[in-house]
């Protein structure tokens, strides 16, 4: 039987690729679900309950249906950039994941200016959101775009802002290093704990979770896609796969945005981890007689 060689950049690839997405989809789902769940307890309700046992599968339900619905394009619509544009936001997605250490031995890579290149891969998104607005041909689309693009440009300032406390006091923009810092640290004298930086950091962490809400332009940053004026804003004339993709991207954001505020603020992986001692991939096996 004749086998298939992949070089070493191919099994490389197919190894991050399928981390990446091994990653995103659950963050995704989580805070897909978790929005779900707030919302219909703020409205006093139950959540969608027809698919699967308690709604269980209404994810499954609600990519099914997406995945069957006609890909419409507009035909005023400059459609290479209207094909592209989704591809592009989700691609900051995938690119801003990649500096977000999971473990002691755990990444995809260790940049020495991580938390650097994830604040600049973050704007990416600021582009598809532009394009997705101008090739539409829509009215709507195109001040839902501009809303976007002027909204995220505006909030990024207050999140570097409440990250330069960060970096300041751990004194390296690595986010691998961030986290060694903080449970390397003592709070009040006592060294059990570490020092997750949201005690001493507690006004960047407000800033920067606010900042990170405005930037994922979710309630009550919402006005890019103002569903009482603008329809859908830049995703109106979207449909089927591309705007899954939309969907996707944002959900999966908010996901990867709470690991990097997990991981400047609270102590990243070493909490608890490192109350055990764990601190290496090595340590964990012997603490489990492995």
């Amino acid at each position: 039987m004749l086998g298939v060689v992949i070089p070493y950049w191919g099994q490389s690839l197919l190894r991050v690729l399928g981390g990446l997405v091994a990653v995103l989809l659950p963050a995704g789902t989580i805070v897909y679900v978790f929005l779900f769940k707030m919302m219909s307890f703020m409205q006093s309700r139950l959540g969608p309950m027809e698919a699967g046992p308690y709604g269980s599968l209404q994810l499954v339900a609600e990519v099914g249906k997406w995945l069957q619905k006609e890909d419409i394009q507009p035909t005023n619509a400059d459609k290479p950039v209207f094909k592209m544009a989704p591809i592009i936001v989700l691609m900051s997605t995938f690119l801003l994941v990649v500096v977000v250490p999971f473990g002691p031995d755990a990444w995809f890579t260790n940049l020495e200016t991580g938390i650097f290149y994830a604040l600049a891969v973050s704007s990416i998104s600021v582009l598809g959101i532009l394009m997705a607005g101008w090739s539409s041909a829509n009215k709507y689309s195109l001040l839902g775009g501009l809303r976007a693009a002027g909204q995220l440009i505006a909030y990024e300032l207050p999140m570097v802002l409440a990250v330069m406390g960060v970096v300041i006091q751990a004194g390296t923009m690595n986010l691998q290093q961030i986290v060694i810092a903080q449970n390397a640290g003592s709070m009040f004298g006592i060294d059990v704990f570490g020092n997750p930086y949201v005690i001493t950091q507690f006004v960047g962490f407000i800033v920067f979770m606010i900042a990170i809400q405005a930037e994922l332009t979710q309630a009550p940053f919402d006005m890019p896609i103002a569903e009482s004026e603008l329809v859908s804003g830049y995703m109106t004339e979207y449909s089927g796969f591309r705007f899954l993709i939309f969907f996707i991207g944002e959900f999966a954001t908010a996901g990867v945005f709470a690991m990097i505020a997990s991981t400047l603020f609270l102590g990243g992986w070493g909490v608890p981890f490192s109350w055990f001692g764990w601190t290496s991939m090595d340590s964990v096996s012997n603490w489990m007689n492995i």
